[in-house]
């Protein structure tokens, strides 16, 4: 804000007017974040009116008379105009006495004002013309001087400025563009002594030869922001790996701590509410209360309801209760209560748990949701996805400008790495409090042990006799006796003789029961470093999506075996399928994966399971021997004893739940294995002929072969029909000395859904139908090969010559005899397969 003070006096006709620059009244801005330009902002008033009383005083001067204020606080001056009259010099001289003449009076009147209240300014009368701006062109030590005329040579320039302070470099003139202005650039050594030369000599008039050259003063940063644009852009070489430095060493020195810190705050629930004492405090007296006795633990069911579980639950406590060398491998078909059975042995343990599931990875919609889901799983934070896609977009950028990547960007599996790199030390870091909290519990241990033992010896000395504290003697007061601190206690009498004294005796046992407690906390130790361990559990270790997910399983799998093998950690992965394993077995190649089996469970288990549950939920209803029957038919899977427990619980008898699981899973069923269009058929990775004939030969027979159905028709070979059938569950291949060996339903239930779905007299004509029609099509192309080799065989006959006296028939005679067989037997097969077909189309229009 300028702010001008005019004073109105009359002009003389022997004064003259002219303009001062005063330095030093304001700060100096050196740009918008300059916070003392507020300074003289707020003292500008007081400053503006000390240097007028100032400058009032100088009136005997030569007749020097203030006559405007204009402040130009962006550089820390202020313009005064005046009026004088000239003093008697010589031509030339008279600028020069007048400025000096005046500084002269200024040092012995006193200093003028400045924003700092120290030292004072100085009078510069202005050569030029005054250029009172307030744009946003901050000060800085470089003026560039555009010449409106002919050049001025660098001595001249150097003599005119040098007097406003000492100059660092000049730079002459260059050549420029035609039409533009010429120009030189001064640098000086303070920012000070650039902004008095910039508001005293701009628009000045100097002579050049017989021409003049106006000046015109610049601002000019001394680097631009342009410039250091165009130069990194220039040089991508160069930049781009400087960036990525930079931006690897920021992660790695700022971040990547304070992830592993959050990844240990979620093991350790420093961030759980539910674990303030504050927050139990409250909920014991107020939610706690209310409940009352209507809140009740569930029960774990006794007898031999968990029978089958026994040994997996011995098998998983004894890899937990070890350092872990290996990885353990839980598997068994969905439904049959893996996770609950882990979650209530890490329950009792007590032990830390980081729980990935890869189902979630799996659903993900991208690369980028995928790697959000796995931080949000480990605690991983903060997370940068939007990074990678910049280092996508740089990555093109850089092909363009020097042919190949900068390598900014990640693949899917280096980021899912980086993550579990970070959680790996957050799982060092968990490990380590465990084993910090455990050493300060053992030494508590040691210590109060070690005092026990000090009070037993004093015990025994006293009891001996030979124990004296001297303490007590200063408040008997037994004068001399006193004094000396001893009293009358027994010494030891076989000092003399040289013999072992009991005190000794008592070390010696001493010494003993402490090497025996140091054993007992050595041993303690360990088994308390084994507990500190985390456990990582792996879920739903399984997918049939490819591709890049398929990697990410394969750096899941080494991850979990490094964390094994250097015992950071104990790893428990979770699957439906047993083929799974195979990823964990070549990221483990010198070691065995510790497998645990999850088995059905058998029919009394499973009665004996139903019971308890329906008794625990207060349901107690008598189970016949035809309700058993029918429990036979759900078989020993957990997921679905569930929902029948669930089903009698609301209210249906036992044998209208079976059949309603069985109804729901026929349903069910016809979606999943044939699709419920044409189209949607397409995306599955198996035929409805396939699944046709799968499921018939299943409802006939609780297994079948796996190589009798793999060799036949419709499979012909194709084991990924096989396979994709497994995946989906509707099938459960068992091998045998490592290879298949037969193929069983998905779940047990599905040996009757199998059969509901193939008594089904519509669906069983439409799907007997099209396999028909597969079939026919396909022997009809049989039959079609079989007749032009005939044909191909009987015109070799006609033309082959053979001696008449030959006894052996031609060799094309015998091929020609088993091709009319094979045509024989397809083309009553084909007349068998259309009679069936009119037959299912009878039954068809039937129905219709």
């Amino acid at each position: 804000m300028l702010r001008s003070i005019t004073r109105a006096y009359s002009t003389l006709p022997n004064h003259r007017e002219a303009w001062l620059y005063v330095d030093s009244v304001f700060p100096v801005q050196l740009g918008r974040w300059d916070l003392r330009h507020y300074i003289g902002i707020l003292r500008q008033e007081h400053l503006l009116s000390t240097l007028q009383s100032r400058l009032e005083k100088l009136n005997d001067v030569h007749g020097f008379k203030p006559l405007e204020y204009q402040p130009q606080s962006k550089d820390g001056g202020v313009f005064v105009r005046f009026s004088y009259v000239p003093p008697e010099t010589e031509q030339g001289d008279e600028c020069a006495a007048l400025q000096t003449a005046l500084n002269e009076q200024v040092v012995k009147d006193g200093a003028l004002p400045t924003w700092w209240g120290l030292g004072s300014g100085k009078l510069w009368l202005v050569r030029g013309s005054p250029w009172k701006e307030d744009m946003d062109r901050f000060a800085s030590p470089i003026l560039r001087f555009k010449f409106e005329g002919p050049d001025i040579q660098d001595q001249s320039l150097y003599e005119l400025v040098r007097p406003y302070g000492r100059i660092r470099d000049l730079t002459p003139p260059v050549p420029v563009p035609a039409g533009s202005s010429r120009y030189a650039t001064v640098t000086f050594q303070h920012v000070h002594s650039a902004t008095i030369a910039r508001n005293v000599i701009h628009g000045l008039e100097v002579p050049v030869n017989s021409s003049k050259t106006r000046l015109r003063a610049q601002y000019e940063q001394p680097i631009q922001a342009h410039a250091i644009r165009d130069w990194m852009s220039s040089h991508p070489k160069i930049m781009l790996p400087i960036i990525i430095f930079l931006l690897g060493t920021l992660t790695y020195t700022i971040f990547d701590p304070i992830r592993s810190l959050m990844v240990e705050a979620k093991m350790l629930d420093w961030f759980d509410y539910r674990k303030f004492k504050l927050y139990q405090w409250v909920r014991t007296n107020t939610v706690d209360l209310l409940a009352g006795a209507s809140y009740t633990t569930p029960r774990k069911p006794q007898g031999e309801v968990w029978k089958e579980r026994k040994d997996a639950e011995a098998a998983v406590n004894a890899y937990l209760s070890d350092m872990p060398t290996t990885v353990a491998f839980l598997h068994g078909p969905q439904g049959s209560g893996k996770t609950t059975m882990l979650q209530a042995i890490v329950q009792n343990s007590g032990r830390n748990t980081l729980i990935i599931d890869c189902r979630q990875l799996n659903n993900a919609p991208s690369d980028a949701a995928l790697v959000g889901a796995l931080a949000a799983q480990t605690g991983y934070w903060p997370v940068f996805n939007f990074v990678n896609s910049m280092g996508n977009l740089i990555d093109l950028a850089s092909v363009g400008l020097m042919g190949q990547k900068a390598g900014l960007s990640n693949s899917l599996t280096e980021q899912v790495k980086q993550i579990l790199d970070v959680v790996t030390n957050g799982l060092k870091g968990v490990s380590s409090s465990h084993r910090a909290a455990i050493q300060k519990q053992v030494q508590r241990q040691q210590d109060q042990e070690r005092e026990r033992i000090q009070n037993d010896k004093h015990r025994r000395a006293i009891m001996a006799g030979t124990w004296h504290d001297g303490r007590l003697d200063a408040i008997s007061g037994n004068g001399i006796m006193s004094e000396l601190g001893v009293g009358d206690e027994i010494f030891r009498e076989d000092m003399a003789d040289g013999s072992v004294p009991m005190v000794d005796m008592d070390e010696k046992k001493d010494s003993e029961l402490r090497e025996q407690a140091s054993r007992k906390q050595k041993a303690l130790e360990e088994v308390e470093a084994i507990k500190a361990l985390p456990i990582v559990i792996i879920r739903n270790y399984a997918t049939s999506a490819g591709g890049s997910k398929e990697d990410v399983l394969n750096v899941l799998a080494q991850w979990a075996a490094t964390l094994a093998e250097n015992h950071i950690a104990h790893v428990i992965v979770l699957s439906d399928n047993r083929e799974n394993s195979k990823r964990l077995a070549k990221a483990l190649p010198t070691k065995p994966l510790n497998a645990i089996a999850l088995s059905d469970a058998d029919p009394k288990s499973s009665l004996s399971f139903v019971k308890q549950k329906l008794h625990d939920a207060g349901v107690d209803i008598g189970i016949s021997s035809q309700d058993t029957h029918y429990l036979e038919r759900l078989g020993g899977r957990a997921s679905d004893l569930e929902s029948l427990i669930h089903k009698v619980r609301s209210g249906m008898k036992v044998d209208e739940a079976v059949d309603d699981i069985i109804n729901r899973g026929a349903a069910e069923l016809r979606k999943n294995a044939f699709g419920e269009d044409a189209d949607d058929a397409k995306s599955l990775p198996w035929t409805r002929y396939q699944a046709w004939k799968v499921l018939k030969l299943l409802a006939k027979s609780p297994e079948v072969g796996y190589y009798d159905v793999l060799v036949d028709f419709p499979f012909k070979g194709d084991e990924n029909a096989l396979r994709g059938m497994e995946h989906a569950e509707l099938i459960t291949i068992l091998t045998k000395d490592g290879r298949p060996s037969t193929i069983r339903p998905g779940k047990p239930v599905f040996r009757w859904v199998f059969e509901q779905v193939v008594n089904d007299k519509t669906f069983q004509a439409t799907q007997e139908l099209a396999y028909n029609e597969k079939q026919i099509a396909d022997t009809e192309a049989k039959i079609q090969t079989y007749e032009q080799e005939l044909a191909l065989l009987v015109d070799t006959m006609e033309k082959e010559r053979r001696p008449w006296w030959t006894l052996r028939r031609s060799p094309c005679v015998e091929r020609a005899r088993n091709v009319g067989d094979k045509l024989t037997l397809a083309s009553r097969k084909v007349e068998t397969l259309e009679r069936k077909n009119e037959e299912l189309k009878k039954v068809l229009g039937h129905v219709l």
